[in-house]
This record gives C-alpha cells, structure tokens and sequence, in this order.
C-alpha cells in the first residue's frame, strides 16, 4: 500500500470531518446554548489540525484517481474510526465516560442506534441533534462505502448492484461512479427534505422532525425522545415514519428508477424487492394475528403497530412505537426472526441483506437437486441473470463468518453477562445495525447498564456489521500489510 496517497486522501477527509462537526453549533446558536458550542468546535479544531499535519507535499490532488484496492479498504477503515473518535468528543463533554462516549458514537455513525442513555433530560438539544446529524452522515458514508469502494472488490454480490446501477467496471473511482454518488445523494437528500417538511406539517415540533427525520432516512432510529416514537403519541406520525422507513429498505438502484425515472413497475420486477415486500407482509399478519389472538389490540392497532415494529427491525433502524417487550412470545419470537435478515442489499439499513439469502436459498434448492441429478446443470439466477460461482461462493462465505461473528459475540457478552436473552440480542442488534433488543437493552431499555467489556463487543460488531466485514476480513491477509513509500520517480514537465 501507498502511505503517501493513503496519508493524502485521509487529510482530505479528516478536514471534511472538521466542517461538518461544526453543523451542531448551529442548533446551539438557534436555542442559545452557547457552552454546548465548545465541544464541537475543540473537536473541529483537533479534526482539522490532524488533517494539516497529515497532509504531504508531494501529492497533487489526483491520489482519488490512483489507489487501489487494499489502499481503499485502509481508507475506508481509519475514516470510519476517525469521525466516531472525534464524534465521541462531545459525548465525554456532556458527562459520558470514555467507553459510552465512543459506544454512542459508533452507535450513531454506523446507524445503529443502540444508546447508553437512560435521563434525556440531563443533556442539551444540541447533543441530540449531533446524534441524529450523526446518523444522517453515516448514511451518506454508506453510499460512498456501497457504491465507490466496495464494488472494485466484487465481494459478497455488491458488484451485482453497482453493475446494474452504474454500468461501469472500471476498478478506478471514475467520474462516472462519483456521478452516481451524487444522483444518490441527491435521493437521500430528498427525501430527508420530505419527510421533515410532512412531519412539520403534521404539527410535530420543528426541532423533533428534523431529528426524527435524519435518524429515519439513514435506518439509523435515534430519537430526541427516550420513549422513542411513542413519546409523541400520535397515529399519524407512526404512518409517516413508517412510509419512510419503507423507502429505507429497498435499494438506491430502486429509487433512482423510481424516483428519477418514473418506473414503479421495476420494483416488484425485481427479485429482492418482492422478497422484502412479501416478508413485510407475512410477518406483519402473522404478528398481527397473534397480538389480536391474545387481545392485546383491536385489529386495527395491531395490523399498525404490526407493521411499523416490522418495518424497524427489517430496515434496522430501531425505532419503536410501542414497547415491544410486552408482547407474547410468539410476536417476539418473529421479531427475533426479523433480526437476522435486513432489507435490501443497496439499501441503506444493515443485516445481513435479503439477496444473500435468496441467494443462499437458490444454493440450497441446487444441491437437494444434485442429490436426485448429479450430472444436470442448475445455474442460480437473480432478475434471471446467472450469478457466476465465484460470486455464489462469496456470498456463501459472507454469511458463514456473519454468523460466525454472532455466534463468538452472542457466547462472550452472555457469559459476562450471565444472561441469555440479552447477550443473544445484544450481538445480533449489534452486528445488524438495529438497535434495540430484547431484555434490559429493549426498546425502553439501554446499553448504559451492561459490562465494558459487553459494550466493547458491542462496539466491534457495530463498525464490522456497517463495513460488511469486508476490510476486517482483509486485515486477515498478509498482502494488505505490504506497505510501501511513493515512487521517487517525478513526471517529466513540459516547459
């Protein structure tokens, strides 16, 4: 790997960082809350300094164009714990203790939304705002991650999507993919833009519908509330924030066809679509029916809060309209499901993704096959393209060290904490970006109770979850420690 290129292009980020860690200072001038301004500005400051002190004399801007694949993944990894370490700033200057200021940073950047906040009342708006803001970021950072990084790898399917979306299979970051990241930024921007213009119109607080509205379109789930959505008490902001977790689920190709295009009929053409579509609607009859079966609802609430509670979990974004805990075990228990799904692969929720899975499925249904016709040739297909072996064999790859990940986690954190319920939960929320579980860290509950060493855990399968293992599985491998110093060599000027 090239130091001087991974040093460049890390300055540019890390003062992009500083920028956008002042966005919260705004929200402290607006409610006049000037001390809640200085930690924001000292991270800022530290943020940019250390983007100056990396940034190297001999580079000319074009180093974007230049680095290759390992260079990239390095990248990707130190941005990623550069803005949660200095996203963790402010948490530690409003009373939090080095280990949840960084597991509540982390929690926001990755979208997962998993808080060790119990009193909201003890901390300012700005430091709410910068959770939500926060969300917001790392879902913008996930459009970079799905749609310039990790397509050059051909890793776990996520070609399959950045081939339809781009058309493009050049491994450089070409104008062509930073034109993509932009028509998708552009949607997510949208619809962020949207969703906070109906909430306001709905008559909720100014400063709750921008929050709310940041923490839903990134499937990220953090509230200005500690009653999450229930807070607010009112139907007709359960149906909005479900219509756009909705749009959460499904991929950024989708809604680029959708939105910009004006092609409704491509969703239920597409295969992951329908599975998304079809699992949204049997889990939410089945939930339905058990809640209405054990009068806990009329059959209105509960086809509601059915949907939106599947709707969270399957998009990963966390929030909660009802106290699920509550429910018998058999909604539970579908929920529990839920948790090891996620949405659509080119979305922006987390899990392990659904075109995996069918994927996974197809494999499966090949191999019974084989049993019966040894010599006869299955091809496995998704929107009746056939998905190369290589390709298969990634995704099936992916999967195993995804459960692996669970399972080590889930047995560590039940073990320190002696309690099997949290400690399964707390490793699948964790690792699929959802946020809540079950027990003490349920939807009215909060990490803030369990061991440091369960929230360290909690922290890894949080940054390894949102990355999708790819960079810490290269870190496995000899070649991506092969650093080396730029060429000597200059390029000849003409004069």
């Amino acid at each position: 790997m090239n130091i001087t290129y991974i040093r460049s292009i890390i300055s540019i980020i890390l003062r992009y960082i500083s920028v956008l860690i002042l966005i919260p200072c705004v929200c402290a001038l607006i409610y006049k809350d000037y001390y809640s301004m200085i930690p924001f500005i000292l991270s800022s400051a530290l943020s940019f300094i250390l983007g100056i002190v990396l940034k190297s004399k001999d580079t000319n801007g074009e180093e974007l164009n230049k680095i290759n694949k390992s260079e990239a993944l390095c990248i990707v990894l130190i941005s990623w714990l550069a803005i949660c370490i200095f996203g963790m700033i402010p948490y530690i200057y409003f009373g939090l203790n080095p280990i949840d200021a960084i597991f509540e940073s982390v929690s926001g950047i990755t979208t997962t939304g998993a808080t060790v906040l119990s009193d909201f009342s003890l901390y300012p708006k700005t430091m709410f705002f910068w959770r939500s803001f926060s969300q917001w970021l790392g879902g913008m950072g996930i459009l970079v991650l799905f749609t310039v990084i990790l397509p050059q790898f051909s890793v776990a399917g996520r070609q399959m999507f950045f081939a339809e979306f781009s058309g493009s299979k050049d491994n450089r970051l070409t104008p062509r993919i930073r034109q993509t990241a932009a028509v998708l930024w552009s949607i997510y921007f949208t619809l962020t833009l949207i969703e906070a213009g109906i909430l306001l119109y709905l008559k909720m607080p100014v400063f709750d519908a921008i929050c709310t509205s940041f923490s839903s379109v990134s499937g990220g789930g953090f509230s200005p509330q500690a009653d999450s959505i229930i807070a607010y008490g009112q139907v007709k902001y359960i149906w909005t924030i479900a219509a756009f977790m909705f749009f959460v689920g499904f991929n950024f190709t989708l809604q680029y066809k959708v939105f910009f295009k004006g092609k409704i009929l491509s969703l239920f053409k597409d295969e992951e679509f329908r599975a998304y579509f079809l699992i949204l609607l049997v889990f939410t009859i089945m939930i339905s029916a058990t809640l209405v079966s054990h009068h806990i609802y009329d059959l209105t609430t509960a086809i509601r809060e059915a949907l939106f509670q599947v709707l969270t979990i399957l998009t990963t974004t966390g929030f909660a309209s009802v106290d699920y805990s509550e429910w018998n075990l058999r909604a539970k228990l579908l929920l529990f499901i839920l948790m090891f799904s996620g949405a659509s692969i080119g979305s922006a929720s987390g899990g392990l993704k659904l075109l995996r899975l069918i994927c996974l499925f197809k494999y499966l249904k090949r191999q019974i096959a084989k049993i019966h016709h040894p010599n006869g040739v299955y091809p496995i297909k998704i929107n009746k393209t056939i998905i190369s072996e290589d390709v298969v064999r990634q995704m099936i790859s992916f999967v195993i060290f995804y459960y692996a990940t669970f399972v080590l986690t889930a047995i560590l954190i039940v073990f320190i904490e002696q309690n099997l319920v949290v400690g399964v939960t707390a490793s699948i929320a964790t690792l699929g970006n959802l946020g809540p579980g079950f027990g003490v860290i349920g939807p009215m509950g909060n990490y803030g109770s369990l061991n440091y060493f369960s929230k360290i855990l909690c922290i890894f399968n949080m940054i390894v979850g949102r990355l999708e293992l790819i960079p810490f599985l290269a870190l496995l491998h000899p070649d991506f420690w092969n650093f080396r110093k730029r060429n000597n060599l200059q390029i000849n000027k003409k004069i």
